[in-house]
């Protein structure tokens, strides 16, 4: 039995995540319409899955906060972001802070699910337009990795992320096969990957711009 724990205060957010989430088998279900008594519930129940709102309480992104003394107290367990907010600036902010995944609440079950389920797995998850603009932004907001990246580059990265074959990227990009792979090629010499599973770890990495970043000291309360 997999313990999941919502915070959101939108009362038809909440029942609709806990309707979807029970649906799929998953009946131990805490949920919070506060940043402090969500903390509250992750300190006493342990979740094993957190799912949460960036604006909580007419705070645009308080959420933010939450998910960096939740990722202070536990350093694996997964956050799923649940929010409105399609601007990469704001997704790269969410992943900074802390989160495993991101996705928007315009989302169908079906997505939202798969967002679960790659999160439980312990990877990342991003859909891909997300994922593209998030990349787009890297050269600018991520000191982890370096390299003058093209447009191409850059969402060929993006999709690496998403764990998807050459085949694959080359049908998305409407380009050969060929052209994936010297694309990649190209990405290992300028990003320093030895191969390919390692230059796929490092796209993960890029895209989701340090979610798994050591905090030194807990943030403030």
């Amino acid at each position: 039995m997999t313990r999941v724990l919502i915070v959101d205060d939108h009362p038809i957010v909440l029942q609709g995540c806990r309707r979807v989430l029970e649906d799929a088998g998953m009946s131990e279900i805490a949920e919070a319409s506060s940043a402090v008594n969500g903390y509250r519930l992750f300190r006493r129940n342990h979740p094993e899955i957190v799912i949460v709102d960036l604006a909580l309480q007419g705070n645009r992104l308080g959420g933010l906060d939450l998910i960096r003394r939740m990722r202070f107290q536990n350093r694996r367990v997964p956050i799923l972001v649940l929010s409105m907010h399609a601007d990469p600036h704001i997704v790269s902010r969410a992943l900074e802070a802390g989160a495993t995944g991101y996705v928007l609440k315009d989302a169908g079950p079906r997505d939202f699910m798969e967002a679960i389920q790659t999160i439980r797995a312990g990877k990342p998850y991003l859909n891909h337009e997300i994922a593209v603009q998030v990349a787009i932004l890297g050269p600018r907001q991520s000191s982890g990795l370096h390299g003058d990246l093209s447009p191409r580059e850059l969402q060929t990265l993006a999709l690496l992320a998403e764990g998807k074959p050459y085949a694959e990227i080359a049908q998305d990009l409407n380009v050969s096969y060929k052209t994936v792979a010297n694309n990649c090629s190209q990405l290992k010499e300028k990003l320093g990957a030895r191969n390919l599973p390692e230059l796929i770890r490092m796209a993960i990495q890029y895209v989701t711009d340090g979610h798994d970043r050591r905090l030194t000291r807990p943030p403030g309360i």
